[in-house]
């Protein structure tokens, strides 16, 4: 069957992003589903939600509601559950139930938003793409909704987009990033809120850490003017000290294609011989390189090593049972995406 990863786990899906983007907001985070779904997100693809509140609803989509379309219904739950949490923002997720069904979420938004009082985001995702995309959308919808006012720039401000644990496989990912630039490093979504988010004008420069963040720092660039770059300033200590011994080699890296393309950069800088980059998820065409690959069968990562010549895959350990005939070396690079893994904590 085209298309199915049958020797790997499911990747976190688009539904996962965008939760995975907004957790840790202060908003009420409603996942328009019967409820599996949201077992999913919070049991598997949200490691936060065992040591972090969030308001997390399941809309307990009943067939028959669904299908007749009784809207006031599921309205009617979530303006409840608002005034319960008193959240300053409401976001309705999609699923594979009412992207089925063609459920109208613009209509949506109008009743919460005229219900509730307080803003509504609807993310359409389907339950079906993969976790990046539906980041994508929370983080644009996000700073297209909140960051509205120009601010006098700071000049120690740097916003970081695109970091979740999905990407950087830790719950402390806001933390090092942060620390690692020169400057107030602010983390939207991984330690930064809703007022840093609303403040996004005064930023000095943003920097993308993951593609998810890209569609967001062009919409601030062209409402502010800042300027933004690509680039992941922190890497695991581990990782990093086994990048030396690599010079002289041929090193697939597959992840997420910013980390990837950055870590690229570290192992040129250390002499590898040649360094590919390959990934199943969303790319920057400008990060592109002409040995690169994007993957889309379970097969692809054996035929890139074959293709490529690699002496070394730098991946997370899950891409093993996909390598078949690779003898060279393997370096685990975490990614909880694709594994549901996270990194010792440093």
């Amino acid at each position: 069957m085209k298309g199915f990863l049958k020797r790997l786990s499911p990747f976190a899906p688009d539904n996962s992003g965008v939760v995975s983007a907004l957790f840790e907001l202060g908003g009420l985070i409603a996942i328009c589903d019967a409820g599996g779904c949201t077992g999913n997100v919070c049991g598997f693809d949200e490691p936060r939600w065992f040591t972090m509140r969030s308001a997390v609803f399941s809309t307990g989509m009943r067939d028959m509601d669904a299908i007749l379309g009784r809207d006031h219904l599921l309205v009617n739950k979530i303006v409840s559950a608002q005034a319960s949490v008193k959240a300053p923002f409401i976001v309705l997720v999609g699923t594979p139930v009412p992207a089925v069904i063609a459920t109208d979420f613009k209509a949506l938004r109008r009743m919460t938003e005229k219900r509730s009082g307080v803003p509504a985001l609807t993310i359409e995702s389907t339950g079906v793409n993969y976790y990046d995309k539906g980041a994508s959308k929370a983080y644009e919808m996000l700073f297209d909704t909140f960051a509205i006012d120009t601010l006098p720039v700071e000049q120690d401000a740097v916003g970081i987009i695109g970091a979740t644990p999905l990407d950087f496989s830790t719950c402390n990912a806001g933390k090092y990033l942060s620390g690692s630039v020169e400057g107030r490093g602010i983390v939207y979504g991984m330690g930064a809120g809703l007022d840093e988010v609303k403040r996004a004008s005064a930023n000095r420069m943003n920097l993308v850490v993951s593609p998810s963040g890209i569609a967001a720092a062009k919409l601030l660039e062209k409402r502010f003017g800042t300027p933004w770059k690509m680039d992941v300033p922190w890497f695991p200590e581990e990782l990093l000290a086994l990048l030396p011994p690599l010079a002289g080699k041929r090193v697939l890296i597959i992840h997420q294609h910013i980390a990837a393309c950055a870590l690229r950069e570290k192992l040129l800088a250390c002499h590898a011989a040649d360094v590919s980059v390959g990934t199943f998820f969303m790319t920057e065409k400008s990060l592109l390189q002409s040995q690169d690959f994007s993957f889309k069968e379970v097969d692809d990562p054996a035929i890139a090593v074959r293709e490529f010549n690699a002496d070394v895959v730098i991946a997370d350990r899950n891409f093993k049972k996909v390598l078949s005939g690779f003898n060279g070396e393997f370096i685990d690079f975490p990614h909880f995406a694709v594994s549901g893994r996270v990194l010792e904590e440093q």
